[in-house]
């Protein structure tokens, strides 16, 4: 208790982040050492995400019916959504622009006359074949609105599961107040055992990262073609220049720097690149978030909502990956042509779960709900099998970003708000040791209790 009163920093062996980054280390050596072992390490990252999916669901739910229904200011939760909504709005815009801006500065598609393997072109038929139909009334039915009150747990469907505890949290919120307050009580000791198991399952993050790491170096390789690589550094140079350009903009309107706020969460970053999946420290994000400063009915709001409407990488990553596939198959696509495909992917990103290869496929189902002549079934199964190679490098970008800009997104919601902490929030920057020290607490609570 001494050295955390007086500011000093734990042992360097007893931080996460510490083991995730020799994780992600030992797994990128053994991917390029023993290639062919290396591509059966992918089992340690999909258990873990296994892991942490089997919590996902119920963490959301509970956060936000307490959230929202705990201070039984339903309006005032309203409000925090339409903002946040807005706010999303915006971000997809931007982020759907600039991706069609790299594609056409850069152009990664021009001259690729390389041709999909055997392999690669029946993977591109598994993701058009999960991709299936997309569209207003699809994402309604499909995405938004659940059909039981079990089915969004089983399936993990963080939307549904988003619209089950607003519509739980609203009920609870008009219940008489003592009544009110045993329903949420019940709801923060079963928050405080399911924030319990994720600390224990994330002492399994190091394991995950090292599997993701040797699979994605073992697969990937040294061989990539030219236009794939271009591809590769173009996307992730445009998330950058949105990370630092765009939402740095935001963060230093909003009285923050991006930089500090990255270096707040960089635990939950380095596990995302291990993982290659955001959903893996949404957990964390909200326990981290609510610690350094935000109230938790913003976080409970912003969060979950952000996972399936602020995707801001993968807005990136679908006109991007939409103009190398045009370019790839030698075809131009007009200006007016192109806004109108950006359009339709303000709709078809919304919902994607962030989980890894989900981009792809909603990449997929863009190009199909578009068709015409660009997007014949035939060069949407060329294109794709052409991406599929290196889409598990392209998942990890898309997930940082995608992490990133909900992290910024709520802090500046919760401003927005008067829901900031602005003292507690400025300590959290500048000494987020303390911040990571509070966030374990917090998961620890049902163990301690």
């Amino acid at each position: 208790m001494a050295a955390h009163a007086s500011g000093e920093r734990p042992a360097l062996t007893r931080q996460l982040w510490f083991w995730v980054l020799i994780a992600i280390a030992a797994g990128i050596l053994f991917g390029l050492v023993a290639p062919d072992a290396a591509l059966k390490a992918k089992w340690l990252a999909d258990a873990f995400i296994q892991l942490i999916k089997t919590v996902t669901g119920p963490v959301i739910f509970v956060t936000v019916v307490i959230g929202i229904a705990g201070l039984g200011k339903v309006a005032k939760a309203g409000g925090i959504a339409l903002r946040a909504l807005g706010y999303f709005f915006c971000a997809t815009i931007v982020a759907l622009a600039l991706g069609l801006a790299a594609g056409n500065i850069v152009k990664p598609g021009d001259g690729f006359d390389a041709k999909p393997t055997a392999a690669q072109t029946a993977d591109a038929k598994e993701s058009i074949g999960e991709a299936g139909d997309q569209g207003l009334v699809g994402f309604i039915t499909d995405d938004l609105l659940p059909s039981s009150v079990a089915e969004p747990f089983v399936e993990n469907a963080i939307l549904q599961v988003l619209v089950l505890a607003i519509i739980t949290a609203i009920a609870v919120a008009g219940l008489p107040e003592r009544d009110r307050e045993k329903v949420i009580g019940a709801f923060e000791v079963l928050s405080k055992i399911i924030f319990a198991i994720i600390r224990l399952i994330m002492w399994a993050a190091p394991l995950g990262a090292f599997g993701g790491m040797a699979y994605t170096i073992a697969k990937f390789g040294g061989g990539a073609l030219e236009n794939l690589g271009l591809l590769m550094v173009t996307f992730w140079g445009t998330c950058a220049i949105f990370v630092f350009g765009v939402l740095g903009t935001v963060a230093r309107v909003a009285g923050f720097s991006i930089v500090r706020l990255i270096r707040l969460i960089r635990d939950e970053l380095l596990i995302i690149v291990g993982t290659s999946s955001s959903e893996t420290v949404l957990p964390r994000l909200l326990a981290k978030l609510e610690a350094a400063g935000a109230s938790r009915q913003t976080v409970g709001v912003v969060i979950p909502t952000g996972y399936s409407f602020n995707l801001d990488g993968t807005c990136i990553y679908l006109t991007l990956g939409a103009l190398f596939i045009t370019q790839a198959a030698g075809q131009d696509m007009a200006i007016g042509e192109q806004i109108a495909l950006a359009a339709l992917m303000i709709l078809t990103s919304k919902g994607a779960a962030g989980i890894t290869g989900a981009g792809l496929v909603t990449l997929t189902a863009s190009l199909q709900a578009f068709g015409g002549q660009f997007f014949s079934a035939e060069s949407i199964a060329v294109g794709i099998a052409l991406v599929v190679g290196i889409d598990r490098i392209m998942s990890e970008g898309r997930a940082l970003t995608n992490a990133i800009g909900n992290s910024v997104a709520t802090m500046v919601i919760a401003k927005w708000c008067g829901e900031l902490d602005e003292e507690r929030f400025k300590r959290a920057l500048e000494e987020p040791a303390e911040i990571d020290r509070a966030t374990e607490r917090s998961l620890a609570g049902a163990a301690a209790a």
